[in-house]
């Protein structure tokens, strides 16, 4: 939940992996509810069309000319539940909107308005009958975080929740209520752009970003949209926990859910066993911290 928020006040998106049944959707549908924004949800399936997301031009016979119709797209939070489900053409058609925030539908731009957040969802165990996310599109998530299962006590206190009369499907019920609203949210987002990062936290970042391209394991680091990525993130970390300033371990905290969708291996490191998490957590330990004087 703090790394879903973290994206979201910092104007980003991100891509949320789990097996079923974590309430991944759940979480979509609260977060909409608590900051009053508009909601919609795009289930992926193989035989969606990217109209069905954009919306598209509607032949209006009482007026004889096309009509555009929006598609779920045109929303202030979107879950895009089991991205991976549908083809590559069907998953470009968010490319525009979540790095443009606008939708270009028959020659004609429309543009989004903010504040506009997806959340996308992907089971990592089924593959039969999924199109993997391309690295263009990866790079477009702010964060990707993972959901594992809860631990026993988070179990029990999920039974006991709904044997109190917690209804997923009737969240106006359950005490659930907006906190924000989406121009309130908007001004969160234009004020974490405030907070101070002092120039050696900035070189931190780029010495962490260029030391994953040099990487042993890695054959293809990540892009200049990470360092941006750490850095916003890293602003909200900071406003989060009341402070006016970036501190190197507000860099840190964010590293795995930046850099684990965007980084490569090599094929023979991951027959060794290496992963894009284990690369991250070693360039944070093995990259040198700016000392807490010159921050």
């Amino acid at each position: 939940m703090r790394q879903v928020l973290i994206a979201l006040f910092a104007g980003g998106h991100v891509l949320v992996e789990g097996a079923p049944g974590l309430g991944k959707t759940l979480l979509a549908r609260t977060l909409a509810l608590t900051l009053g924004c508009r909601f919609r949800r795009i289930q992926f399936t193989p035989d969606l069309m990217p109209a069905d997301v954009t919306g598209g031009n509607i032949f209006n016979q009482a007026t004889a000319s096309f009509e555009f119709v929006p598609g779920p797209v045109f929303a202030e939070v979107l879950l895009a539940d089991e991205i991976n489900r549908a083809p590559a053409r069907t998953q470009a058609a968010l490319l525009e909107a979540m790095s443009d925030r606008q939708v270009t539908v028959d020659g004609t731009t429309r543009k989004l308005g903010r504040p506009f957040f997806t959340m996308a969802t992907q089971n990592p165990i089924e593959s039969e009958g999924t199109w993997p996310l391309p690295e263009a599109q990866l790079d477009r998530f702010l964060f990707k975080v993972l959901v594992p299962s809860p631990p026993k006590s988070v179990e029990i206190a999920i039974l006991e929740a709904h044997l109190a009369g917690f209804d997923p499907a009737s969240l106006d019920e359950t005490g659930s209520s907006r906190v924000l609203n989406a121009a309130a949210l908007v001004r969160i987002q234009d004020l974490v752009r405030r907070v101070r990062v002092e120039r050696p936290v900035v070189e931190y970042i780029a010495e962490l970003v260029g030391r994953t391209r040099a990487h042993r394991s890695v054959f293809l680091g990540a892009s200049p949209r990470a360092s941006v990525a750490l850095l916003g993130g890293a602003q909200v970390v900071a406003a989060m926990d009341g402070r006016e300033f970036v501190i190197p371990d507000d860099v840190k905290e964010l590293a795995g859910a930046v850099f684990r969708h965007r980084l490569l291996l090599h094929p023979e490191a991951e027959i060794d066993g290496a992963t894009a998490e284990e690369v991250a957590e070693e360039l944070v330990r093995e990259t040198p911290t700016p000392s807490s004087r010159s921050v």
